[in-house]
């Protein structure tokens, strides 16, 4: 019972973690990242029940999923220089901080893009293996 507690405290504060990156990272720009996550999501359960149909069905679920993946980069490296631009902004403004304060926001600029570059690496690692387990199928067939 207590190996049961601890495993799921351990969840729980996990999950509070990742909400408190999400929220770090700036709201807006994170949950567009995050929107183009479940519909590559989608799109790849889509493509993995088309496996077996025509070729222009499957291709056309592909290359959304690589499409949709790409914009969720693109978004977080847009927010990411967008809390930089602010960043300047303040720092101008005030003459100056602290290094470890400077640090701190550098830190929280970075977490857009390494979201984004998550979502990418996972799209693409999806439509690898789709093309991997296609061409499979299609040597089996022959």
């Amino acid at each position: 019972m207590d190996t049961l507690t601890t495993i799921l405290g351990q969840n729980i504060v996990f999950l509070n973690v990742i909400t408190d990156r999400f929220q770090e990272g700036g709201f807006l720009g994170m949950t567009l990242v995050f929107l183009c996550l479940i519909l590559g999501i989608f799109f790849t359960i889509k493509a993995f029940s088309n496996l077996k149909s025509n070729l222009p069905t499957f291709t056309k679920y592909k290359k959304l999923i690589n499409q949709v993946v790409l914009l969720g980069l693109v978004i977080s490296f847009l927010n990411s220089l967008l809390g930089l631009i602010q960043a300047f902004d303040s720092l101008e403004a005030t003459g100056g901080a602290d290094p470890a304060i400077v640090a701190g926001g550098l830190k929280v600029t970075l977490l857009s893009p390494l979201f984004g570059l998550l979502v990418f690496v996972l799209g693409y690692t999806a439509t690898f293996i789709l093309s991997w387990m296609r061409k499979t199928d299609l040597e089996e067939a022959k």
